[in-house]
This record gives structure tokens, C-alpha cells and sequence, in this order.
């Protein structure tokens, strides 16, 4: 078991995909719109130093896996211009979407028990959630589980 993995919760793969959250300009995005990818979901804020600094490796394995069907998707559990701000300053290559007041839920009903941050879920191409991964990701983690799925 990889450092800071759980077990895996029981959530279907519709409640998954019927998962919708408002994206920085306001539009509400459904996690259904990238059925059939692997699905990388972070949950962050920029209140969080971990979360800031597993950022590049979330963008280095979008560049690396991208092509092979994945998609990470960013969740900001932070206030919209705070983000706004954050995202400015960095790079990001993956979508944002934003739910400051219910992340963190929203991360608990993914298997995020004790409400931490950064938190990391990955979905297979069935909708299957294989990994929690609570603490910051690493890129030996990313380059394990990433392969397996694709």
C-alpha cells in the first residue's frame, strides 16, 4: 500500500459522474463530461502549502498521461479570487472547478474520512474510484498507479 493510501469508499460511478461544480468563470461543469477517462481529482486551496506543491507534479502527469486518456481535474476548496489570484502565478494545464463551502464534504463522500488537505482520488475509465490518496501526491506515486490504469 502506497504512503497515505486508504481504502477504497463504495460511491457508484453515477453519483460520481453526476457530480457538478462551478468551474472560475461560473459555469457548472459535470465530472460526467470525462466519462470513459481515468480521473485524477485533487482537492486543494491555496491556504494549503502540500497542495501548492504537488501542483507540478499534477501538471507534469497531465503532459505525460494526457494523450493516454487522462484528466486531472483540480477542486479548489478556497474562496473564487483567492484562486483566481493563485492560478494567475502558476501554470495549471488541468481544469479548476471550485466549491469552498462544500469541498470538503464533497471530498469526504469521495473517502476523504478525516476532511484533510490536499486530497487526491483516482477514478478508473469505469467510473470505479481505485485510489485515495490523502497528503500530498508524489511523483513515484503518480508513476505507480498512473500506468497501471491506462
Amino acid at each position: 500500500m502506497l504512503t497515505g493510501q486508504k481504502s477504497v469508499p463504495g460511491i457508484s460511478p453515477g453519483a460520481i459522474y453526476a457530480t457538478r461544480l462551478p468551474d472560475g468563470d461560473g459555469n457548472s461543469l459535470s465530472l460526467g463530461q470525462w466519462q470513459g477517462k481515468i480521473l485524477v481529482v485533487n482537492f486543494w486551496a491555496t491556504w494549503c502549502e502540500p497542495c501548492k506543491q504537488e501542483i507540478p507534479q499534477l501538471v507534469a502527469a497531465q503532459n505525460k498521461y494526457g494523450k493516454a486518456g487522462l484528466q486531472v481535474i483540480g477542486v479548489a476548496v478556497d474562496e473564487k479570487k483567492r484562486v483566481a489570484q493563485f492560478l494567475q502565478s502558476v501554470g495549471v494545464n488541468y481544469p479548476i472547478l471550485l466549491d469552498e463551502s462544500g469541498g470538503i464534504d464533497l471530498s469526504k463522500r469521495f473517502g476523504n474520512r478525516a476532511g484533510i488537505l490536499p486530497f487526491t482520488v483516482v477514478i478508473d475509465r469505469k467510473g470505479q474510484i481505485t485510489t485515495v490518496i490523502t497528503g500530498a501526491l508524489t511523483v513515484t506515486q503518480i508513476d505507480v498507479l498512473l500506468p497501471k490504469l491506462i
